[in-house]
């Protein structure tokens, strides 16, 4: 096809960065309303923990599946014009959270506030078109602060806007500021051309498959605790999981531009960082959603009957160690080499699940606790990240880094269901409680799944060290 000659991009200026800034704060405090809220929102609903963990990660799914298919349409169409539709949904979705009435209606707001997922990775592209090499790294480590100051302020204030007002309105505050930035982004960024014309489309086929094997997989974790009373239903759900597994396999081998390339799975360097980013995220996503649960647990049982609030303010120094887990595991690879950096996280993570299995009746011992499974989870993450993407050619790094997103988003979404079940079958009949014995048993697991990744870490070259 033809090449054509597009005008040189039209430079912006601070106020279109800050839009870009306001939007990446609304968005983060968009989603990270639910974590500290959860068990509210599963008194409020009646829902069963395991259910609650299902609400946990749906956003993280749709996130996963939109964000490889943003990257596309912003390359055809141009990352303005893809970012504001994607803000559109996200609004969408979050007036269906904030007005649901029962569990499957906010269900659906989550899945549809999953867009906003890829809008962090076009805010970059923009920076990067309309300002210079130098301007741009400073705008993008702004824009990614942000949103990490914007889950703070999240975490923070869902408890207290749920409490003092209803749990409405602490999806509904966020969404009106995500409509807010997202007008100030459409009037002040000019448009941006298409970069390229001769795409060869988005899989499709690899995309739906893909979503419906994870909806599946996530459906047969949450029954899994009731497979006695409805055998049939968990036996049946196995089956079009196993259909949309193996469809899913064969289409993405087939596709000339697949949504993950499974080929780049035969490299070894990307199967390990790959394994070690599931058993990671699991082991990260067992505490991630205990906690707050173990935190609600009444005073009179064995817990701390803490309320939204205060669950937001316990998880903040964690939400902190993973803000500073990135530069320092890029620090640390860079020195040590990735080895070394995921080698480190695994052991703090083994330490930190073994010792909230041994010690959890004081607040400071989950507050610790998070803060090392937050730091440990970064690092790890981080490590692997820039493990594969030295790992490969320069043209392969986007499909390699993929595949880590979407290992990523299993680890997270296994591990949270896993433990949504063993609360589930460990609660007392007629009782709203889990055992005790529940947790303890989550986090042993969980320690104990981590641990094995230090098996692949033994067969990892060390990286590249600069």
């Amino acid at each position: 096809m033809t090449a054509t000659t597009l005008a040189p991009p039209v430079r912006i200026g601070k106020a279109a960065v800050g839009a870009l800034g306001l939007l990446a704060v609304a968005t983060g405090a968009l989603e990270s309303v639910v974590t500290p809220t959860l068990p509210l929102l599963q008194r409020e609903l009646d829902m069963s923990p395991a259910e609650g963990a299902l609400l946990s990660i749906v956003l993280l799914i749709t996130g996963a599946l939109i964000t490889p298919v943003a990257g596309k349409f912003g390359d055809r169409y141009g990352g303005k014009q893809v970012l504001i539709r994607l803000m559109a949904v996200v609004c969408v979705g979050g007036l269906v959270s904030s007005l649901a009435p029962n569990l499957p209606v906010l269900l659906l707001g989550q899945l549809l506030q999953g867009a906003m997922v890829g809008a962090l990775p076009l805010s970059f592209i923009l920076v990067r078109e309309h300002l210079p090499a130098g301007e741009s790294k400073v705008a993008i480590g702004w824009v990614s602060g942000l949103f990490v100051a914007g889950g703070m302020t999240g975490t923070l204030s869902a408890g207290p806007v749920a409490e003092g007002l209803s749990r409405h309105w602490m999806f509904a505050l966020p969404t009106i500021a995500v409509i807010c930035a997202t007008v100030l982004v459409s009037r002040l960024l000019p448009q941006d051309p298409p970069r390229r014309s001769d795409d060869v489309g988005v899989d499709w086929p690899g995309l739906l498959l893909l979503s419906g094997t994870l909806v599946t997989l996530m459906l047969v974790l949450a029954l899994a605790p009731d497979i006695a009373s409805q055998p049939f239903v968990l036996g049946a759900l196995i089956v079009v999981l196993a259909a949309f597994a193996t469809g899913w396999t064969a289409v993405e081998r087939r596709a000339a531009s697949p949504m993950v390339d499974l080929r780049m799975l035969a490299r070894p360097a990307v199967w390990k960082s790959c394994v070690l980013t599931f058993v990671i995220c699991a082991g990260t996503s067992v505490p991630v959603y205990l906690l707050p649960q173990l935190f609600a647990v009444p005073a009179d049982e064995y817990g701390f009957g803490a309320s939204a609030t205060e669950i937001g303010f316990f998880l903040l120094p964690g939400t902190l160690a993973a803000s500073l887990a990135g530069p320092l595991s890029g620090i640390g690879a860079r020195r040590y080499g990735s080895r070394a950096v995921a080698t480190a996280g695994i052991l703090i993570m083994v330490a930190a699940l073994v010792a909230l299995a041994a010690a959890h009746s004081e607040i400071w011992h989950l507050v610790v606790g998070k803060v090392m499974v937050a730091l440990a989870n970064g690092l790890c993450v981080t490590a692997m990240v820039t493990s594969t993407a030295t790992s490969v050619d320069q043209g392969d790094t986007g499909i390699a880094t993929s595949l880590v997103l979407v290992t990523r988003v299993l680890g997270f979404a296994v591990g949270a269901q896993v433990s949504g079940a063993i609360l589930t079958a460990g609660t007392p009949s007629g009782s709203d409680v889990p055992a005790e014995s529940s947790f303890v048993i989550g986090f042993a697991i969980a320690g104990a799944v981590t641990a094995l990744a230090l098996l692949v870490t033994r067969t990892m070259n060390k990286g590249v060290k600069e």
